[in-house]
Formats: structure tokens, sequence, C-alpha cells
């Protein structure tokens, strides 16, 4: 298995850096987009049940800790923690702060590794966001996928995106710059404009008063596009940066779905869809159905890694180069 080099001293000083610095303010533009008219009526609720096969995937009831999914009041042994975490994660990440490591990070100059290299280092990782799973990440992803495999068999980019789309959880490990839980996992939220009422703990964001920042559309304008704001910093917009930059041939609706899974205020609130243009709106559709597999798959039974794994490497060696840069 490909094993990283160690964070040089002066990676780490950057890291420190990263942490006790901001940036100043920067402007995000969108581009011309339709009329509100259309934009609205294209981003009314989605009936879900017109998009997914229904009766395939059966939504379990309870999660591998006996609650309902995303139960972030449940008593379990895992609730305090992921309580503290949200409660860091939306006060730290600011318009500065995510500006500040997407600059850094989009360099993509930490490594050179496989798709599958990179699936393996998540053997090493554990989600302390997630109240339904605290098993390594490499089950989640395989879990995900395989269950969108069954009820889609022919939407093999579906597949490979179920398999990649939490890939950005590395920025965890040392080798990529050990971030904290709460700048890498959790639910992602835009930066530059006004906080949706359900991101919680935003009052303690330095944005929340920033005149620049705590008005409606903020630094930019209706129906600009979700592709020209910045979003909490975090895996979805690493793994999005990641795929991108390296060429993949995984349609729009992939991308979509990677930087935006985490997006519970958006595609679970139905809040921000005044920032959406005509592309988001169909992405949307795709997002809509991936949600239920990231989220209703999770589970203590394993998949078995080595019989899955050559139908997997056969997908990444189809929209993914040999090496990508990370």
């Amino acid at each position: 298995m490909f094993v990283p080099s160690k964070v040089g001293k002066q990676e780490n000083e950057m890291k420190s850096n990263i942490f006790r610095e901001g940036l100043g303010n920067s402007q995000f533009s969108g581009k011309d987009t339709p009329a509100r008219a259309d934009v609205e009526a294209k981003t009314q609720p989605i009936n879900e049940s017109e998009m997914v096969l229904d009766g395939e995937f059966e939504i379990p009831q309870t999660n591998s800790f006996g609650h309902t999914f995303r139960n972030y009041d449940a008593e379990s042994e895992r609730q305090q923690g992921v309580e503290n975490f949200y409660r860091k994660n939306h006060t730290y990440q600011s318009f500065d702060f995510v500006k500040k490591m997407r600059e850094e990070y989009s360099k993509l100059n930490r490594v050179e590794m496989s798709i599958w290299e990179c699936c393996e280092l998540l053997n090493e990782v554990v989600d302390e966001s997630d109240p339904d799973l605290d098993e390594p990440q490499i089950e989640h992803l395989l879990q995900t996928a395989e269950a969108i495999r069954r009820d889609y068999p022919n939407e093999e980019w579906l597949h490979l995106t179920g398999l990649i789309h939490d890939l950005g959880k590395v920025l965890l490990l040392p080798s990529f710059g050990g971030l904290p839980q709460w700048a890498v996992v959790g639910d992602t939220f835009p930066v530059g404009c006004r906080f949706d009422e359900s991101v919680v703990h935003h009052k303690e964001n330095p944005d929340y008063n920033h005149p620049a920042y705590n008005t409606k559309y903020g630094i930019y304008s209706e129906r600009c596009g979700l592709n020209n704001v910045m979003m909490s910093w975090g895996h979805d917009d690493y793994m999005y940066l990641v795929a991108k930059e390296n060429n993949t041939t995984l349609p729009s609706a992939a991308l979509f779905i990677i930087r935006y899974h985490s997006f519970y205020a958006l595609h679970g609130e139905g809040a921000y869809k005044h920032l959406m243009n005509d592309e988001d709106v169909e992405n949307m559709k795709w997002l809509h159905i991936f949600k239920k597999y990231d989220l209703y798959s999770k589970s203590k039974v394993p998949i078995d890694i080595e019989s899955v794994k050559p139908y997997y490497l056969s997908l990444i060696e189809k929209y993914f180069p040999a090496k990508l840069k990370w």
C-alpha cells in the first residue's frame, strides 16, 4: 500500500500559519444566469419518489447505534463529541479561513498516487462528525458504491462517485497536513453570505457581523451558480479540486455530488436556492438520488473488498489517470 512521506518542518510551520492568520476580503462574481421565474420554477422541492427505484433500496429505521439517522440529540457514546465538533466547525469556518485553505490545497503538491491507493489510506480515518457510524471510511465508501450499483447497475459513473466522494478525508492524515476534524468533515455551507438558520452555532462565526458577508447574497449575485460560491472548507471541496484539476472524465453531475453531498442546508433544508443556476438545478436531481445511499447504506457489516476491487479498478482506469496529484 502507498505510504506518503512525512510532513517537513517548513510544512508544519505553514499549517500553523494557516490556522492563525487570515486573508483580506475577496469577491466571487457570478456569470449571467436565467430569469428569476425560470429558476424558481425549477427549484421547487424535488419529488424523490419519481427519481429513485421504489422498493429497490430498503431504508433502515435506525443506524448502527440504534438511533434514527442524523439524530444529533440522541444519547449515544458519540453524541457529545458530534455536538462539540459542530460548534467548532461552524465557529471557525470563516471566509478568510476558507480562502486560505483553498489557496494552499489547490496547489496539489502533496503527493502523486492513484485513486485506489487513496482509498486504502482511508483505513486509518474515522469521521467524528458522523453520528451514524464509527467504522473506517473505506467501509462507508464501498457500502455506498455497492448499494448504488445494485439499484442503478447501468450508471457506472455513479458507482465510482460513491466510491470516491469522501476521499478528501485524507486531509486528516499527517502527510496531508493533519487538519483537525472541524476543518475536514461535517455539513458544509456557503461562506461570504448570510448563514441560514439551519447552520447551527453560526452566531459565533466572525463573519456573522461582517457587513460584506451578512446579507442574503453577500459577495455573490442572484443565480450566480454554486461553482462561483465559496463553501466551508473540507473533504468535499478538496476532492472536487483533485478530480477537476486532474482532468477526470466523470460527468458534471459527479463533480456536483462530490462538492455538495455534505451541503445539507441545500439538499436537506432547501436553503440557498437563490444562488443556483440551471446546471445546478439539473445536477440536484442526481444529488437527491445519491444522498439516500450516502446516508442509509452505513452498516457495521463489512464489504468483501477483494471481491469488488477489480470492478472499481476498471472504473478508475476509465475515468481517471493512473496517478493523480493531491
